[in-house]
């Protein structure tokens, strides 16, 4: 790409209107990303939200372009996968009682850099994991598809603010007012905590996630809750205490294997079987609707529209062509060099990790990073924690580093894999629906760096407003995957339990079962999980009207109701983790007034 056509494609496309709007709701997802993500025990992807808000809004200032909205809505995610490395791993300091041990300085180095390494990262594997490859990055074509719709109109939007209303005043009203209880049909189960959470986010969650999924998460609820917990105790196998720790052994098992099982399916026989294959040159270029390589169909077009023909290339072909544009141009090597040089002087002095132990998470960040882009390139599933515990293993075995330590570098690598795939999604967003490569990863710094600073404040306003005490199993914030890294770190429960979890959500993966579910339903307390099967059920419910308003008045209805129902899920998620920030901050607020 040459210079002038950088600039204009910055002015075309990045614009101050967008810039200051993707700067606050970047504040905005990002602080609801950690609340949610702490929560939750997940962290949905919030590309659609961030695409509809992004178009409503700026048309609001009569902006209509979908690559200036593309942008914006790329600025306004970017903290968001930043925010759930550090709530995926963090909190365990706390978790095993070394918050004493940690400052909010340390934590923000742990995020900027992560952030560094996983904004490199980007910049160098974006040719070969989007314009030279088959991997489809569901998310990213999926917010392609919304902005390339254009529906985001006056109705969309009042229907997207007005159900973010709903859900913030539901807070309001049960954790400020107190008017309504956290759970509802509560039944005294020794060992299951039964009931149902009055969280309209919680619901969205199961709405969103969906049937199969959410069936596997009760699968792994009930198991856990009346096999393991009432049924083996009630035989005499164990003890209640005892079952607990087979319990979130188990569990903790299912998701790691799981993680395992996407590195082992999705990224190790894929690149096996490119490599074995007869003839095959080492890097080609694959259609994204044609299939094989080399075979015709459209690169980075819609399915239906003129698209340019796919021709298969060698490696010298692909790095020699100057058909596409390329990060990896002259005037942005230097500032590449800057990040890396930058996120290993953090290490090494701010975090004071040896020169030994930065040098490998330099190198197994990008390692990572490509793993991570081919897991979400191919089932839009970002096991970020896993490849952060991977590597906090691998450290722990040839140095001495501390648990603390040890939870920096599953922070840093959790923040750059989570970064990775959010941007990889995006830039085949942008691929799609032709936004410059170079305009969105500046959009993505952009976005990436306020989200790092703002994760680290609403942390530490969430530590400040309920103590460390509130993270945990059975805590306010259940904080499922920092449980998970905190266990790996102190010591597991039940040894043969958690193995057989691991290789059990290893084979699970690899035969199609969704094991991260059927682990997060063992692990997490029962009325969480029995909350998110009502939301599925709703889900349910919402499919059979779908049905029937598809016979009735065909496909475009049903359309407009899928694009209603995502809206309002998306809407009610935003809304309750937003005011539940809102109140935290309140309460830090207060709490310094005296």
């Amino acid at each position: 790409m040459s210079e002038t056509g950088t600039r204009a494609g910055l002015r075309g496309q990045l614009s101050a209107a967008g810039i200051v709007i993707g700067c606050i709701g970047c504040v905005v997802i990002t602080a609801s990303s950690v609340y949610t993500a702490l929560k939750m025990g997940a962290l949905p992807w919030p590309t659609i939200f961030t695409s509809i808000t992004a178009l409503v809004l700026l048309r609001a200032v009569g902006r209509t372009s979908l690559n200036e909205a593309n942008i914006t809505q790329v600025i306004m995610s970017a903290g968001s996968m930043v925010a759930g490395g550090i709530a995926f791993t963090v909190p365990g300091i706390w978790i095993l009682g070394l918050g004493v041990e940690v400052s909010w300085w340390e934590m923000l180095a742990v995020a900027l850099g992560g952030t560094l390494l996983g904004l490199v990262c980007t910049a160098l594997i974006r040719r070969r994991f989007v314009d030279e490859s088959d991997l489809e990055y569901p998310i990213g074509t999926a917010a392609a598809e919304t902005l390339l719709a254009s529906k985001a109109g006056g109705r969309t939007g009042r229907v997207l603010f007005g159900s973010m209303a709903f859900a913030g005043a539901w807070c309001v009203v049960r954790d400020v007012l107190g008017w309504i209880p956290s759970l509802v049909a509560v039944l005294p189960i020794p060992g299951v905590s039964f009931g149902i959470q009055a969280s309209p986010m919680r619901l969205s969650v199961g709405f969103l996630v969906g049937g199969r999924s959410v069936a596997w998460w009760m699968v792994g609820a009930v198991l856990a809750a009346f096999g393991i917990t009432v049924g083996g105790t009630a035989v005499g196998l164990w003890d209640l205490s005892t079952a607990q720790g087979i319990v979130s052994s188990l569990g903790m098992g299912l998701m790691m294997g799981s993680g395992f099982g996407v590195v082992l399916k999705d990224i190790v026989l894929p690149l096996f079987s490119r490599t074995a294959r007869p003839g095959s040159p080492a890097l080609e270029q694959s259609c994204s609707h044609g299939g094989a390589t080399g075979a015709s169909g459209s690169c980075g077009t819609r399915a239906g529209e003129p698209g340019r023909a796919c021709q298969s290339q060698t490696v010298d072909d692909a790095l020699n062509s100057t058909t596409r544009p390329s990060l990896k141009k002259p005037g942005l090597r230097p500032l590449l060099v800057l990040f890396v040089a930058s996120a290993a002087l953090i290490c090494c002095f701010a975090l004071r990790l040896s020169p030994v132990v930065t040098a490998a998470i330099v190198l197994l960040s990008f390692v990572t990073a490509i793993m991570s882009a081919q897991s979400v390139g191919q089932s839009g599933i970002d096991p970020m924690e896993i490849f952060g515990l991977i590597v906090l293993l691998f450290v722990a075995a040839f140095s001495s580093t501390t648990q603390v330590q040890l939870f920096f570098v599953a922070g840093i690598i959790a923040v750059a894999c989570g970064l990775a795939g959010d941007v990889m999604s995006d830039f085949k967003t942008g691929q799609i629906i032709g936004t410059d490569p170079r305009t969105l990863w500046v959009g993505q710094v952009i976005g990436a760096l306020l989200g790092a600073v703002v994760a680290v404040a609403v942390m530490l306003a969430l530590v400040a407003a309920y103590g460390t005490d509130a993270f945990g199993a059975d805590a306010e914030f259940i904080a499922a995957q920092a449980n998970v890294v905190a266990t790996m770190v102190a010591g597991i429960p039940s040894v043969p339990s958690f193995a057989l979890g691991l290789v059990g959500g290893t084979l699970l993966y690899c035969a199609g079962v969704p094991a991260m579910m059927l682990g997060l339903g063992v692990y997490l307390p029962f009325y969480m999980s029995l909350t998110t099967g009502v939301g599925a059920l709703a889900r349910v419910a919402f499919d059979r009207v779908r049905k029937a308003r598809v016979a009735r008045d065909g496909e475009a209805a049903a359309k407009e109701l899928d694009e209603a129902g995502a809206v309002v899920a998306s809407g009610v998620l935003g809304g309750e983790s937003i005011v539940g920030v809102i109140i935290a901050f309140a309460s830090v607020a207060s709490g310094l007034m005296g």
